[in-house]
C-alpha cells in the first residue's frame, strides 16, 4: 500500500507561502564529467539486477546524474518485465547497492534535468517501502521549483505522481491544474518554443494525447481546441500504441467528441491490433475502448480473441472484459431492441474463469495484486459476491498494510459485509498508530457510504478522529470537508473537526482551492459542505454554527428534473387515494433544501387536507437562525394535523446485496423527521414486487402506509 508521506501536504502549503518571497535558483554549477556516454552504454548491456547493482559498486564515486536517473530506469525496465513485482520490489529495494544509488539521487537531483527529475521521482515512489521518503520530498520540492517551465507532458507526468500519493486535492495539484488552465484557457497563438506547444500543427503525437488529456483532466469542452488536437490525433492515429489509443477514446468519449471519419478510423485501428494481439491485457484494453464508441459490438473474429485469452486472464482483465460486453448489451437492447445468445454465452464464461480464479486464490495479497486496479462499482454481480466470499476468507490477513485499500474497494460496490467491516473497524481501533492519518477518510468512507455501525461504534470513530487532531490544520480542505459529511451521514459530530471546518480562515482556503478545480468536482466539494452544514443546524444546533447556503441551494434546485415513471404511477395514485390533486404536492422543497417527493396532510381526524387551507403550505422559504430550525413545521399546522413525507427510493438508495438503505437516504429521514414529517419510504423492491403487481394492490398499499388501513 502506498501511503501519503506526512510532509507532503504540509509541504506544498508552506512552498505556496515561501515562493511568493522568494525566488529559487534553477541551477547550481558544478563541475560535471566531460563524457557520460560509455558507462550508460555499459549499463544499457546489464540483463538483471545484479548486474545494474555491481556496476553501482563499481562506479559509485563517478556516477553522474544523468547515470543515476539512467540506474533508476534501468531497474524499472527490469522489474515490468517480473511475473511477481511484488517480490521483485521488495528484493531491489533491500539491496545495499539500493540504498546507495537511493544516496547518490539525494546528493545529486539539483543536476537532474525536468524529465529525470520527474522520471527518478515516478521511479522512487515504486520502490518506495516507508511513508516517509527523504529522496520523495526532495524530488517533489525540487518539482515544485521547476512547475512553471514544465511542458504538458510533465505537468501530466508529475500530477501522476502526486496521486500515486493521494493528494488529488493538494494546493499543489491545484497549481498544476492553474497551470494547465491559463494555457489552455488564455493562450491563442503558442508555437514550439511556447511552454506547451498548444495550438500549433506542429504539435507531436505525444504532445496532442498529453493535451487531450490535460483537457479532460479540467474538463475544458473548447471546442475549437478539440477541433486542433484531434486533428493532430487524426494524423498520428497509426503510431499509438493500444493503451494510448484506449486513453484517447476515454478522453473524447468525456469530452463529448463525435466525428464519424474519427470514430470509424479508431474504430478500425483498435479492431486491427485486435486481430493479432495475444496478450490478455492487450486484448482487454482494446475490447474496452472498442466498447465506448458508437457501435460498439464486436464480429465473430473479435469475440474468438476474447475467448482464446480467457484462460490467462486475471480479475482486472475479466472485469473489463464483463463491463465491455454488458455495454454492448445495453447497446443493442436500446438501439436494435434485441440480445444474441452469444453475448450471454460469453458472460457466462467471464463468469465461470473469474470464478475459477477466485476459487484458486491462496492468499490475500497475491488476491489483492489483481483486485486493486478492478474498479468495485463495474464489477459483475455474480463475479462480486464471490470475490466478498473470498474476500471473507481471508478476512484475519486484513491488517494495517492493506486496510485503506480494502475499504476503498469495498466503498466502490455498495455490497455490505459486516465481517469485512468489522475487521476493518478492529484493525484501526488496534493499529492506528501505523495507519496513516490522511488515510483515514478511506477507512471510514465504506460505513458511511452502507450506513454501518460495527460494534465498537464510538471507540472506532473516536479513534479515527483523535489519530487526525493533530493535523487538522494541515489537512487538505476538501478532504476534510469530505470527512465531515461521512461522519455527519453516521450521525458523529466530533465538535472540534467541525469547527475547524465552520471558521473564516478555512472557509477562505476552500474557496480559492475551489477556484482552480474542476467545475464537477468543486460543485461536489460545494454540495457536501452544504449537506454538512444542513446536518449541523439540524441535528447540532447546540454548536450554533449558521446556516449560510441559501443561494447556493437556489441555484442548485433550478436544475432539478422531472419525475421518474414509478414516481408518476404514484403521484396519480396519491391523487385517487387522497381524494384529488389539491391534496398532494410533488417535488417539495422543505426548509434547508431538501426534496421530497410527494406530500400531504392528515387533519387529526386522519382526513386529508387540502393546499389552500389553514395555511398550511410551506409557502416563501423563510429566514432559518439556527435556534428555531425544529420548529418552524409545527407552527404552521391545525392542531393535532400531521405533515407526511412520501419518498419513492430506487436500487441506489440500498446496498447492492441486500434491501439496507445507504447513509444519505437515512441521513435524508432523519432530517424530515426532525423537521416534523412523518415520512414513509416506499422501496423500489416492493414498489414492483409480485405482491404489488395490480393497480388495486398498490392503491391498498398507499392506503395502508398513509391512514394504517388494512384491507379486510
Amino acid at each position: 500500500m502506498k501511503k501519503t508521506p506526512v510532509f507532503l501536504d504540509s509541504l506544498v502549503t508552506d512552498m505556496l507561502h515561501l515562493r511568493a518571497i522568494c525566488p529559487f535558483s534553477w541551477r547550481v554549477f558544478q563541475f560535471r564529467p566531460i563524457s557520460c556516454e560509455p558507462l550508460i552504454i555499459q549499463m544499457n548491456k546489464c540483463t538483471d539486477e545484479e548486474q545494474i547493482f555491481d556496476f553501482i559498486e563499481r562506479n559509485k564515486a563517478i556516477l553522474s546524474e544523468k547515470q543515476v536517473g539512467c540506474a533508476f530506469d534501468m531497474l524499472w525496465k527490469l522489474q515490468k518485465q517480473k511475473t511477481s513485482l511484488l517480490k521483485n520490489v521488495e528484493y531491489v529495494r533491500d539491496h545495499p547497492q539500493f540504498l546507495t544509488l537511493h544516496n547518490l539521487a539525494t546528493n545529486k537531483f539539483k543536476l537532474m534535468n525536468d524529465d529525470t527529475l520527474v522520471n527518478v521521482l515516478h521511479i522512487t515512489q515504486r520502490f518506495a517501502g516507508e511513508s516517509h521518503d527523504p529522496l520523495v520530498e526532495a524530488l517533489v520540492t525540487e518539482a515544485w521549483r521547476r512547475l512553471e517551465r514544465f511542458d504538458i507532458k510533465l505537468l501530466s507526468e508529475f500530477s501522476s505522481c502526486l496521486a500515486d500519493q493521494h493528494l488529488y486535492f493538494s494546493p499543489l495539484m491545484g497549481k498544476i491544474a492553474d497551470i494547465v488552465h491559463r494555457n489552455l484557457e488564455t493562450t491563442q497563438d503558442l508555437r514550439l518554443k511556447s511552454t506547451l506547444l498548444l495550438m500549433s500543427e506542429d504539435l507531436t503525437g505525444e504532445q496532442a494525447l498529453a493535451v487531450l488529456r490535460a483537457m479532460e483532466d479540467m474538463e475544458s469542452r473548447n471546442s475549437h481546441l478539440i477541433k486542433r488536437v484531434t486533428s493532430v490525433l487524426h494524423k498520428h492515429l497509426d503510431s499509438y500504441k493500444p493503451l494510448e489509443l484506449l486513453k484517447i477514446t476515454q478522453a473524447l468519449t468525456f469530452l463529448h467528441f463525435q466525428r464519424k471519419e474519427f470514430s470509424a478510423k479508431l474504430r478500425e485501428l483498435l479492431l486491427s491490433y485486435l486481430k493479432i494481439s495475444f496478450i490478455p491485457t492487450e486484448v482487454s484494453i482494446l475490447v474496452y475502448a472498442i466498447s465506448l464508441l458508437p457501435s460498439p459490438h464486436l464480429d465473430e473474429v473479435g469475440i474468438s480473441r476474447i475467448e482464446a485469452v480467457l484462460p490467462q486472464c486475471n480479475l482486472n482483465n475479466l472485469s473489463n472484459f464483463a463491463t465491455s460486453v454488458l455495454r454492448w448489451i445495453q447497446y443493442d437492447h436500446m438501439y436494435l431492441d434485441s440480445i444474441t445468445g452469444k453475448q450471454l454465452k460469453l458472460l457466462q464464461k467471464l463468469d465461470h474463469y473469474g470464478r475459477q480464479r477466485l476459487q484458486h486464490s491462496n492468499s490475500l495479497d497475491l488476491l489483492w495484486e489483481e483486485l486493486k486496479s478492478v474498479r468495485g462499482n463495474t464489477f459483475p454481480e455474480s463475479l462480486l459476491e464471490e470475490t466478498i466470499a473470498t474476500l471473507q476468507h481471508f478476512v484475519d490477513e486484513i491488517n494495517y498494510i492493506n486496510v485503506v485499500e480494502i475499504a476503498s474497494f469495498i466503498s466502490n460496490t455498495d455490497y455490505l459485509s459486516t465481517l469485512l467491516l468489522d475487521r476493518i473497524a478492529s484493525v484501526a481501533v488496534q493499529q492506528i498508530e501505523k495507519i496513516h492519518p490522511f488515510t483515514i477518510l478511506a477507512i471510514i468512507l465504506p460505513f458511511s457510504t452502507l450506513n454501518y455501525d460495527p460494534p465498537q461504534r464510538d471507540e472506532f470513530f473516536g479513534t479515527c478522529v483523535q489519530h487526525l487532531n493533530s493535523y487538522l490544520g494541515i489537512l487538505d480542505p476538501l478532504m476534510l470537508v469530505c470527512l465531515g459529511f461521512s461522519l455527519a451521514t453516521l450521525q458523529y459530530f466530533p465538535e472540534d473537526l467541525l469547527k475547524s471546518i465552520f471558521n473564516i480562515e478555512f472557509l477562505a482556503r476552500l474557496d480559492s482551492q475551489l477556484e482552480i478545480l474542476s467545475s464537477s468536482l468543486s460543485a461536489r466539494v460545494q454540495f457536501h459542505l452544504m449537506e454538512l452544514n444542513r446536518s449541523i443546524c439540524l441535528e447540532c444546533p447546540e454548536f450554533q454554527i449558521p446556516w449560510f447556503h441559501d443561494r447556493f441551494c437556489q441555484q442548485y434546485n433550478k436544475g432539478i428534473g422531472g419525475m421518474s415513471g414509478a414516481q408518476q404511477q404514484i403521484y396519480k395514485m396519491l391523487t385517487e387515494v387522497l381524494g384529488g390533486i389539491n391534496c398532494v404536492k410533488a417535488s417539495v422543497l422543505t426548509p434547508y433544501y431538501h426534496t421530497v417527493d410527494f406530500e400531504c396532510i392528515l387533519d387529526k381526524r386522519k382526513k386529508p387536507l387540502p393546499y389552500g387551507s389553514h395555511n398550511i403550505a410551506w409557502g416563501q422559504l423563510p429566514e432559518m437562525p439556527w435556534e428555531s430550525n425544529t420548529e418552524i413545521v409545527g407552527s404552521r399546522l391545525p392542531p393535532g394535523a400531521e405533515r407526511i413525507a412520501l419518498e419513492f427510493l430506487d436500487s441506489k438508495s440500498f446496498c447492492r446485496n441486500i434491501p439496507h438503505m445507504k447513509g444519505k437516504s437515512a441521513m435524508k429521514k432523519r432530517h424530515l423527521e426532525i423537521l416534523g414529517y412523518r415520512v414513509i419510504q416506499i422501496s423500489q423492491f416492493e414498489w414492483n414486487s409480485m405482491a404489488l403487481s395490480t393497480k388495486d394492490a398498490r392503491m391498498d398499499y398507499l392506503r395502508e402506509r398513509i391512514f394504517g388501513e388494512v384491507k379486510s
